[in-house]
């Protein structure tokens, strides 16, 4: 009887109203209550009442039986968000303030831990992991709408989620996505396309696929300029070229957050932008990652600092279309060594300076600041994976998040409690006053609301489960998303013009056939060390019922036209090894962009920055410490096989085909390659459809190919475009903006716009 209640009530409350024209009408969804009306917003509903004024109908969210501006879809954005922000508890904002921890949604049920931090702690930014179907995340999103609405004043859930539409599941944010949605090259492949209207129209899918998931803030793009190769972020970024990130970066926001045919740009098919990381986490040292404490720090040596800024300021903050700017940012993890001109070297999040003087005040950004994950935690060593509190470690956790909404920040990612924001409150009204605390409260309650009300959530936070699985990763889309995957690819040799291999008719004795070598795969942990641990085997790397659609599959070289060799790009680990550490080093060593073993004979003697309360020395140098890659084989069984091919009678072609998240070192292998295809993260398909001739290559580098180690461990790691670049037998030479097709060197309005500035 319950689930009627609402129509009853809107029954009362509208009948006596029929004589003055009732513009609306209310019917039955799928587990919800649908209102359409002339001239005004679709309604969704399950407990709320219905008050109609004038005609149109508006939901009663906070029961009182009066339209209060925030319930008044008539007002803009701004006005309802001070009224509702006037009329919450700290504890109500101090839920707000808060960004759940990754949550996986494997059945429509919202599970007693999420139900806790719904009503307990008045969380309200839920960010979205794996989920079972589309259908099962529409039917999830609409149980925790029904939820929530019951609550308080009735703010809805704004759901979030990282990228989720790469072909391959490769790390925690994406697992379980591939296969349901549609399938798009690496941010770093959709920089290889080198075309920002792409990007748009990725944005445009996406946010449609989004929003029918229950999904309505994308924590993207990651528009960190990818200055230093070494980094294993770098595949999330779109490359190394400020112009091109720039334009990338505003493309995909616009793409996002853009509602075709609303005034004001905003409307049900929006999904707000995070932009991240501020000010870049593209320049970290050595190329160490700041999820450890052993790559806390970003570094510029080259004095490069400006160049981090403009894809924010030039590109994701200054839209081409109607909304304007992307709503929401967030920092990195890391301390931006020595900008603070205080001397303070703080994570960015605790700095007042990056966040307020630049961010803020300067630039101008008054959106949500969101934290990256787990900064408030405690760090227990320099190698956990655990809190990532740089430079605050001897606060406590309720001292960093008062250091964090001093700084300017609004919201705290990965944190489920507000316990600790309270006590912040309570900081700030011990040393400001009550009055001072509660205005700066409802300054991030009104941002944080804006970003729910501009995105309709207030009208309808409910979605069909049956539009679900008819938009998300419906046949247009999984076009779209592969004809990007084939624009991505990126042809960096064809000697003697041995590409395209023509097919040839099935069944024929002219059908090519091909040779592939099986790879091996070794023992390493995931991403970041972390997850999707494989274990050590050899298997094929492709599907032999995918390559017998194009070619005759045969098991040796002898027998075949050509060899077909797939690698991944080197991966010697973090940077950071514990035994090194144990045997009494400072447990830094060289990342490796090389497959045979590397040592570090050019490394700084003296690292640029360094030291911890967790480590005795303040020198985190590696020079002269070797490394070896864990996938050196990859190299080993593509020498002797190119070699036995080429000494064949007749020659036999090896075309290898390298999937890359970051630079390489190609010096190792280039000359055992007739032709080098680089993929950037593209379902195998892609791959054989360029090689049988079928689809021209057309993608270009986003990234300079370095000729050596040496160019690498001297480039500066803020510094775009300052490495010596691999030069082939043929006399290319692998820089940003270069590659390939039939023709030979590509030269076009896009290498001529973006090519690398001399």
């Amino acid at each position: 009887m319950k689930r009627f209640l609402p129509v009853l009530l809107v029954l009362a409350l509208t009948l006596p109203l029929a004589s003055c024209g009732q513009k609306w009408q209310a019917e039955e969804a799928d587990g919800y209550q649908l209102i359409t009306q002339k001239g005004g917003p679709t309604l969704g509903y399950t407990s709320a009442p219905i008050l109609t004024v004038r005609g149109h109908a508006f939901k009663d969210l906070n029961r009182n039986g009066e339209l209060d501006p925030y319930e008044n879809w008539r007002r803009p954005a701004y006005q309802r968000a001070v009224d509702l922000a006037s009329r919450l508890s700290i504890e109500e904002i101090a839920g707000l303030m808060l960004y759940s921890a990754h949550q996986a949604v494997p059945t429509p049920a919202i599970t007693d831990a999420q139900k806790k931090f719904l009503e307990d702690d008045n969380l309200r930014h839920v960010l979205v992991t794996t989920v079972g179907s589309p259908e099962i995340a529409a039917r999830w999103n609409n149980n925790v709408q029904a939820f929530v609405e019951g609550l308080g004043c009735g703010v809805p859930a704004n759901n979030s989620s990282d990228p989720r539409n790469e072909t391959a599941v490769t790390a925690e944010y994406n697992a379980g996505a591939g296969g349901q949605i549609s399938l798009w090259p690496t941010p770093l492949g959709l920089a290889a396309t080198f075309d920002p209207d792409l990007v748009r129209r990725f944005g445009d899918i996406a946010s449609k696929e989004y929003r029918a998931l229950g999904i309505a803030t994308a924590l993207s793009p990651q528009i960190d300029l990818a200055t230093e190769p070494r980094w294993n972020r770098f595949v999330g970024t779109f490359g190394e070229d400020p112009d091109l990130d720039t334009d990338m970066a505003r493309a995909y926001v616009d793409g996002f957050q853009t509602t075709a045919g609303t005034r004001d740009g905003w409307g049900f098919e929006s999904v707000n932008a995070m932009v991240k990381h501020w000010p870049s986490g593209g320049p970290e040292e050595g190329g160490r990652d700041a999820h450890f404490n052993y790559g806390k720090y970003a570094v510029y040596p080259g004095g490069s600092f400006e160049s981090h800024l403009r894809a924010f300021t030039k590109g994701a903050f200054k839209l081409d279309g109607k909304t304007g700017s992307a709503t929401a940012v967030m920092p990195y993890y890391t301390i931006s060594y020595n900008i603070d001109p205080s001397g303070k070297n703080v994570g960015n999040s605790y700095s007042h300076y990056i966040i307020s003087d630049l961010l803020r005040d300067k630039y101008g950004f008054d959106g949500v600041v969101c934290t990256d994950w787990g900064i408030t935690h405690d760090n227990a060593s320099v190698a956990s994976f655990d809190g990532k509190c740089w430079g605050t470690e001897t606060l406590t956790i309720a001292q960093r998040h008062y250091e964090v909404i001093k700084a300017g920040v609004d919201q705290f990612g990965g944190n489920n409690d507000k316990g600790p924001v309270l006590e912040a409150y309570r900081m700030w009204c011990e040393e400001f006053g009550e009055d001072s605390a509660r205005e700066r409260f409802e300054q991030s309650a009104v941002r944080l609301l804006m970003n729910m009300f501009r995105t309709g959530l207030f009208e309808n936070p409910y979605v069909s489960p049956a539009a679900a699985m008819e938009t998300v990763g419906n046949p247009e889309f999984m076009q779209a998303g592969y004809d990007a995957q084939l624009k991505s690819v990126v042809m960096v040799k064809n000697r003697d013009n041995v590409l395209p291999q023509i097919p040839g008719q099935a069944g024929n004795d002219v059908r090519k056939k091909v040779y592939v070598p099986k790879r091996h795969y070794p023992a390493y942990a995931g991403r970041f060390g972390l997850w999707g641990a494989h274990p050590d085997y050899w298997d094929w790397p492709i599907a032999r019922e995918t390559v017998e659609k194009y070619f005759d599959w045969v098991d040796s070289p002898a027998k075949a036209d050509f060899a077909l060799v797939f690698i991944q790009e080197p991966y010697s680990g973090v940077g950071y090894d514990v035994k090194d550490r144990a045997a009494g080093g400072n447990g830094y060593v060289p990342i490796s962009l090389q497959y045979r073993p590397y040592t570090a004979e050019y490394a700084r003697e003296t690292s640029v920055a360094g030291g911890d309360p967790k480590e005795p020395s303040t020198n985190r140098s590696y020079r002269g410490k070797t490394v070896t890659t864990d996938n050196q084989d990859d190299l080993s069984k593509l020498i002797p096989l190119s070699i036995a091919c080429h000494e064949s009678e007749p020659q036999i072609p090896v075309i290898v085909v390298i999937s890359a998240t970051r630079p390489f070192v190609p010096a190792e292998f280039e000359p055992y390659a007739d032709a080098i295809l680089v993929t950037l993260g593209v379902q195998h398909q892609a791959v054989l459809d360029i090689l049988s001739g079928a689809v021209e290559p057309s993608g270009l580098l986003p990234m300079q190919l370095p000729a050596d180690m040496r160019t690498v461990e001297e480039q500066c790691e803020d510094t775009p475009h300052d490495m010596r670049c691999h030069v082939d037998e043929d006399g290319h030479t692998y820089d940003f903006a270069f590659g390939m097709n039939w023709s030979g060197v590509i030269d076009d309005a896009r290498t001529r716009k973006y090519g690398k500035k001399q």
